[in-house]
């Protein structure tokens, strides 16, 4: 009867022990796909504070011309708090972005477009100027974002409307590689433009630069599974859902880098517009990023000790 209550006693402890080591191995897979939730949850905690601040400024619309630049500076620096603290986040070029007059930023679009959020708050608190986006169709239909569309000047983005906003006076901001680049790049930064040059269209039809942006890092903030890049991207192609998982959120070094801006040439083609932004935002890539991506070395990019020994490493290879 002590045999048994032992071997029974050991089978117990052997099951908790079991169980324990799953979860030991299994937390952090779980917490990596759970913390890019936390930025879905400050974009609607944005949503939430600018419904709120609508409602308290009702009152006042009549009186003030542009009653959202006081809720646009709060939530600029709201991001850029989150910038610095949680990516040690830097821009450089910023030069490159004219004080006033239109421009058109064109850019490599991360898992989750969060240096964006960083360079519309950047160039709000920096420069007084608001950069109007576009974004993909499946935006406008999240609930609970509409206020945020519209007070962040996002748009679906034909090339009538974006040629509109360019003679305005206003930046405009596209990532021709939209949702396939987030989704199914990798961390070798390959362009996914495919044959894309409506941007180019654009910036011809509106006669503005264009300003090549690039954040270091970006795909190593956030990434998605390689088997979901391999097993969902026909499913994506089909029904254009974004319905592939997200994990990430991890504190690596972001940097963001505008290029010189290029100028457009009337007699060009949009399809040879399109190759020389092409060029400009590789270079940019080259020059600025690790390839293929580590996440632990970008983790080490934030001290520069580390930074710098990489570089020279880098640029002695």
């Amino acid at each position: 009867m002590d045999i048994l209550k032992e071997v029974y006693s050991y089978i117990c402890s052997f099951d908790i022990d079991y169980i324990s080591w799953v979860l030991w191995v299994v937390y952090p897979i779980l917490i990596s796909f759970l913390l890019p939730v936390f930025i879905l949850l400050f974009i609607f905690l944005s949503s939430f504070m600018l419904f709120i601040y609508k409602q308290r400024m009702k009152l006042r619309a009549a009186y003030v011309h542009d009653f959202w630049e006081g809720a646009r500076k709060t939530l600029s620096a709201f991001w850029i708090a989150q910038a610095r603290i949680w990516h040690g986040y830097e821009i450089e070029g910023l030069e490159n972005i004219p004080v006033s007059g239109p421009a058109l930023i064109i850019y490599y679009h991360g898992t989750l477009p969060v240096d964006m959020y960083y360079v519309v708050s950047s160039l709000i608190l920096e420069k007084d100027r608001q950069v109007h986006l576009v974004g993909d169709k499946f935006l406008f239909h999240i609930p609970g974002w509409q206020t945020l569309m519209e007070v962040c000047k996002v748009t679906t983005g034909t090339v009538s409307s974006c040629v509109e906003v360019l003679r305005n006076g206003h930046i405009l901001s596209i990532a021709p590689g939209g949702v396939r680049e987030a989704l199914f790049g990798d961390e070798t930064y390959s362009l996914m433009w495919n044959q894309r040059s409506g941007f180019c269209k654009v910036a011809l039809q509106a006669n503005v630069p264009i300003i090549p942006m690039f954040t270091v890092n970006i795909r190593e903030a956030f990434r998605t599974p390689g088997w979901a890049r391999d097993w969902l991207r026909g499913f994506y192609e089909k029904t254009r859902l974004p319905l592939v998982p997200i994990y990430g959120f991890f504190p690596v070094k972001l940097k963001t880098v505008f290029g010189e801006p290029i100028r457009p040439d009337p007699n060009s083609t949009p399809e040879e517009l399109a190759a020389v932004v092409r060029t400009g935002i590789r270079s940019l890539i080259k020059h600025h990023q690790r390839c293929p991506g580590s996440i632990l070395h970008a983790l080490l990019d934030r001290f520069p000790f580390f930074r710098s020994k990489c570089r020279l490493s880098e640029a002695a290879s």
